[in-house]
């Protein structure tokens, strides 16, 4: 009998997980950012997948645009100046491939927007991972674990209030299986996520800064989540694809951290001054 979908993601997290959080803790800032590129590309490839359905070229060229966003926001954070350039580019890059590759004319309005919003979204949300863990120094390691375990614990929070508490619809136009309940359980566990940070990594974040951020990000992660639930219902698709065993897509799996990572990220540049 084959494994239930619930048995495949506890199997793969728990073999990805050791590895993630020795890359995380023991590895260099350089080589934990290489994951966030490797992330971007196959994310934003998703995305493109989804926006730009069977133009291999227009995909390309979103994914290497977000990659050139990534590494720009890495490199030069504080230069005004290359971040107007960056924002200028892409908006030319994005709003214009759709008259290179016409297509359909009908959908030329998406895949534009998708092409100028598409790289911001996923390269320089996804890149606050990076700067965290590499500008904030000791304790850059730590807010970024703040930052996947608010994500991690308000997805699994929110599965399992919805699953067996969860009676009213949330915003059942785009998610008819999120639920009222599975808001709060989602809230309810990214605080006991920011409570366990505060205890063992992070006592110099208020006890009650980190309650209150898990319960902020346990909402954003759940608009995130109905953000990119939206796209894809608008695109057609259940899944944003099939890279990590019973998981879906990954940008399934990130789509709460591209919200929460710059939450975090403006919480730990504030706390640090």
């Amino acid at each position: 009998m084959p494994k239930s979908n619930l048995t495949v993601r506890i199997l793969t997290t728990l073999g990805l997980l050791p590895l993630l959080l020795a890359l995380l803790f023991v590895g260099p800032a350089w080589a934990w950012y290489l994951l966030v590129v490797a992330a971007s590309a196959v994310a934003s490839a998703e995305l493109f997948a989804m926006t730009h359905p069977g133009d291999r070229v227009a995909q390309t060229v979103g994914v290497v645009t977000t990659l050139g966003v990534s590494g720009t926001v890495y490199q030069m954070p504080g230069d005004a100046h290359a971040l107007m350039i960056l924002v200028m580019s892409v908006c030319l890059i994005g709003g214009l491939i759709p008259l290179w590759r016409l297509g359909d004319v009908k959908t030329s309005a998406l895949r534009m927007m998708a092409g100028i919003a598409g790289p911001l979204y996923v390269g320089v949300l996804l890149t606050t991972l990076g700067l965290l863990r590499r500008d904030q120094h000791s304790l850059g390691s730590s807010y970024v674990f703040m930052a996947l375990s608010f994500a991690w614990l308000g997805d699994t929070g929110g599965y399992f209030f919805g699953k067996y508490l969860g009676r009213r619809k949330l915003y059942p136009a785009v998610s008819p299986k999120k639920t009222v309940a599975g808001l709060v359980g989602a809230m309810g566990a990214s605080s006991l996520g920011g409570l366990g940070v505060h205890l063992w990594l992070l006592p110099s974040v208020p006890l009650t800064h980190a309650i209150g951020l898990g319960a902020l990000a346990g909402g954003l992660g759940q608009l995130g989540d109905l953000a990119e639930s939206l796209l894809k219902r608008s695109a057609g698709v259940k899944d944003s694809g099939f890279v990590i065993p019973g998981h879906g897509g990954l940008l399934d799996r990130i789509d709460a951290l591209l919200v929460i990572a710059p939450m975090v990220y403006v919480y730990a540049t504030w706390h640090a001054t």
